[in-house]
């Protein structure tokens, strides 16, 4: 029996065949194992190479961009080939793309059929590619790649090979999209992951806020002060907390004991708090020494109160601040506004309850009914004690500004402070009274930075109005002598007592007339100024051009008030230079001064 040669071609071509599909079925298999895109990826090039054979095998995808570009590869490629990238409708890409169906070329350069891109075309030459079959990859009916099978010598790719490598991109896609699904998966998980981490670390700051704010409040509804506050807020932040009034000067300054800090200078503050005051927003500055500073504003609707600043040693690596430590001193801010208006309101009030008892002991003076002793005694205060009364004045400061400033020296010396006929008033205790004239003098002057006029004098029987009204008039005598900055009592200027003294009046009196009196009878008659002219003459150390320029009148009219005058008084005002004369012209001036109406 004859065997029939064709049989044994068909019998290798099946066992061909049945192999070719086992190992599609195999590689089908391993690609649904993969789950990295990468790996999926290199994993079917692998496989590709493996099943037909070729000198080399790619794998491209149509980017963002709209353009085809090499992802995987198998066998000799060079890296400028697969850092190609072309647009994804030329050459045999773009071909199999656009069909979504399998083409193939026996000699790449020297086709005609496909759109050919001079530069792949280059890299094509230099790699030796001459044949190539292209499958395409398609997912849910969209083309998004292709499979390539190359080779360096010319060949043509028979159905089946064509077949085997489309049945094989069919899987690869499958693999390829599952792939995607698992990246896509994986990275709104990673997302999600992230989402919840930054959920969970905004809660834990509003909680670590939420209980620190607690803290604050419990502070301040236990009776807490300022200082608390502060202390409560360097502890829980670290490094060191300071609270600023209006002008930007400290009031308390609180350090951590964990961390303390470099008490910042007002220089450090100032740019960053007038920030902060204009923004309404916190604010933030490192300065020269390596310290970080933020400052809040503390306001109760239009009204600025202060400014809060926290300090802390800058680290290097500091990203500043976190929203945490925003929140919280933010929040402070909040806490201490209602407690500086509490405290505002506490101390207004008492300062009107002693203003009302200064009032009603000048009033009721000489003298302390039983309810005004009861009144005192309720405020810790003993009046019988209330030995020394002081009148400020300032050419730059109300009346009543420096009434708020004596009632900060009240509280402090057991006294009481008020306006009394427009006149900032204090009357406190004193073993030694030009003592502690100057130290009320002096405590002033610091707190107003200016000039300020403080005169005492010692209450005698409870007869708190005739001291005031003593110290008042003196306090005008001083200023009417060029005095603008001093502490002193009555008794330093007695000289000039006659014209402060209302007692002394008579004194004063007898005293102007017998040296003066003529002259001003005739001013008063005549409605002419001979004692004013005379005064400034006298003023001018006797220099006729001086006191004519002073006065705004000719020379000669000057001449003829001084002759004038001398004659009403019976002198040569050339010749005789009459101390006596001086001094009740002097004292005529400063009993006009002491006898004006007392101006708020």
């Amino acid at each position: 029996m004859v065997s029939d040669p064709g049989s044994g071609t068909e019998t290798y071509s099946l066992v061909r065949r049945q192999r070719e599909l086992a190992s599609l079925y195999a590689t089908a298999k391993s690609l649904t194992a993969l789950g990295e895109l990468d790996a999926v990826l290199q994993s079917i090039v692998h496989h590709a190479h493996d099943l037909i054979n070729t000198d080399f095998t790619y794998l491209s995808l149509v980017g963002g961009d709209g353009r085809l570009s090499a992802r995987a590869s198998q066998g000799t490629i060079s890296a400028s080939f697969l850092a190609a990238c072309i647009p994804a409708d030329v050459g045999l890409g773009g071909k199999v793309l656009a069909s979504r169906s399998p083409h193939w070329v026996r000699d790449y350069a020297a086709t005609t059929l496909i759109h050919h891109d001079p530069d792949f075309d280059r890299l094509v030459d230099a790699e030796g590619l001459v044949a190539l079959l292209g499958v395409p990859l398609v997912i849910r009916g969209e083309a998004v790649g292709a499979l390539f099978a190359a080779e360096r010598s010319e060949r043509s790719f028979q159905a089946d090979e064509i077949a085997l490598l489309s049945a094989f991109a069919d899987h690869a896609a499958v693999a390829l999209d599952n792939a995607r699904l698992y990246e896509a998966s994986r990275t709104a998980l990673r997302e999600l992951q992230i989402a919840y981490r930054k959920i969970e670390e905004h809660v834990a700051v509003m909680e670590q806020a939420q209980a620190i704010h607690e803290a604050l409040t419990g502070a301040v509804l236990g009776g807490g002060t300022t200082g608390d506050v502060a202390q409560l807020l360097a502890d829980q932040l670290g490094g060191g907390v300071s609270l600023l009034d209006r002008a930007g000067v400290t009031l308390i300054r609180r350090d951590s004991t964990s961390s303390p800090c470099r008490t910042p200078s007002p220089v450090d503050l100032a740019d960053a708090v007038e920030k902060a005051n204009r923004s309404g927003r916190c604010t933030h500055l490192a300065d020269t020494a390596g310290v970080a500073h933020s400052v809040a504003s503390i306001q109760a609707g239009d009204s600025h109160l202060g400014a809060l600043a926290w300090s802390r040693t800058e680290v290097a690596d500091d990203g500043g601040p976190d929203d945490m430590d925003l929140h919280t001193l933010e929040r402070a801010t909040h806490i201490l506004g209602l407690l500086i208006l509490k405290e505002r309101a506490v101390t207004e009030a008492s300062e009107r309850l002693s203003g009302e008892l200064l009032t009603e002991l000048m009033v009721g003076s000489p003298g302390i009914s039983p309810a005004q002793r009861a009144r005192t005694q309720a405020r810790g205060i003993d009046v019988d004690r209330l030995g020394l009364l002081l009148v400020a004045d300032s050419p730059t400061v109300s009346s009543i500004d420096l009434s708020r400033h004596l009632h900060d020296i009240a509280r402090d010396h057991s006294g009481l402070a008020g306006e009394h006929l427009g006149r900032a008033t204090l009357i406190l205790p004193s073993a030694d009274d030009d003592r502690t004239v100057e130290e009320v003098h002096q405590q002033l002057r610091r707190t107003l930075a200016g000039p300020v006029v403080v005169i005492g004098e010692r209450v005698v029987h409870h007869d708190w109005a005739r001291a005031f009204s003593l110290a008042s008039r003196c306090g005008a005598v001083v200023r009417g002598i060029g005095h603008t900055d001093l502490g002193a009592t009555t008794r330093r200027y007695a000289l000039y007592a006659m014209a402060f003294d209302t007692e002394r009046v008579q004194e004063l009196n007898r005293f102007v007339f017998d040296t003066i009196g003529p002259l001003v009878e005739y001013d008063e008659q005549r409605g002419t100024d001979l004692v004013d002219t005379l005064s400034a003459y006298y003023a001018h150390h006797a220099n006729v051009a001086a006191t004519a320029r002073a006065l705004y009148v000719h020379v000669n009219t000057l001449l003829k008030r001084l002759d004038r005058a001398s004659s009403v008084l019976d002198l040569d005002w050339r010749h005789e230079y009459n101390l006596e004369l001086q001094l009740g012209l002097r004292l005529h001036q400063l009993r006009a001064i002491a006898a004006a109406p007392m101006q708020p």
